[in-house]
């Protein structure tokens, strides 16, 4: 949860254009700087109430949400890939995806430096745990990305460039046929959850909707589950 608590700085300070490590962290509304009693990770949200203790501003929620997520993916990660080089690998990528999905959900935007981190951070991840091949690698990125691409071309604004570089990005950790397992659960999480805002009101069809978020989770659900699923998928389409 630590880990989540630098996220947080990320995820705010980033499409701030601020500096991720100067000045110390503080509470954005009277500027007051925080006593480390103040900075421990999920217990002090709830020790203050949710408030910031010099002018008790409420502090986002997004803040415990953040620290409590990254603690539970890392140990399911931890869980599912054991102590090694491929722990280190994916750890990397769910820290970026925590950070891309809420400066997404919250601005409606992906940075390019996070992308390009991913993308290095993916080439030499791959590099040192030679997990997989070099064709993988390379159709795992090309293949979502270009999908990506033409469903932008064709909803005109209805699908982000960052979300593009995203899938490219991402698809790097992943390799083929991964990345395309990923894309389509996120996809169908998306669809999904559209379905659920035009009904209920919340959301109308031309009003923008975060894709990273629902990608992120696809690319989680590919990590855990997705071999089998696409086994389950293959072994029906023969059975049809």
């Amino acid at each position: 949860m630590t880990i989540g608590s630098f996220l947080n700085v990320c995820i705010y300070r980033l499409p701030r254009q601020e500096s991720i490590v100067y000045p110390p962290s503080h509470c954005p509304r009277c500027d007051t700087k925080l006593a480390a009693r103040d900075l421990v990770p999920l217990f002090s949200y709830l020790w203050l109430k949710g408030r910031c203790r010099s002018c008790g501003a409420a502090i986002h929620w997004r803040y415990p949400l953040v620290e409590l997520l990254t603690g539970a993916v890392f140990v399911a990660l931890y869980g599912f890939f054991g102590l090694n080089v491929l722990l280190l690998k994916y750890l990397f990528l769910a820290c970026l995806l925590i950070v891309i999905t809420f400066i997404d959900l919250e601005h409606y935007l992906i940075p390019d430096r996070l992308n390009l981190a991913l993308l290095a951070g993916g080439i030499l991840s791959n590099a040192v745990a030679r997990e997989l091949p070099v064709a993988s690698v390379f159709w795992g990125a090309l293949i979502p990305a270009a999908a990506l691409a033409i469903l932008a071309l064709a909803s005109r604004g209805g699908m982000g460039g960052g979300d593009v570089k995203l899938a490219g990005a991402a698809g790097v950790f992943l390799g083929w046929p991964g990345s395309g397992v990923a894309l389509f659960l996120a996809c169908l999480l998306a669809g999904a959850a559209g379905a659920l805002l035009l009904i209920s009101g919340r959301k109308k069809r031309k009003d923008p909707m975060p894709f990273a978020p629902f990608f992120s989770a696809g690319v989680f659900l590919g990590i855990f589950w997705g071999e089998p699923l696409l086994k389950w998928y293959l072994n029906f389409l023969d059975l049809s």
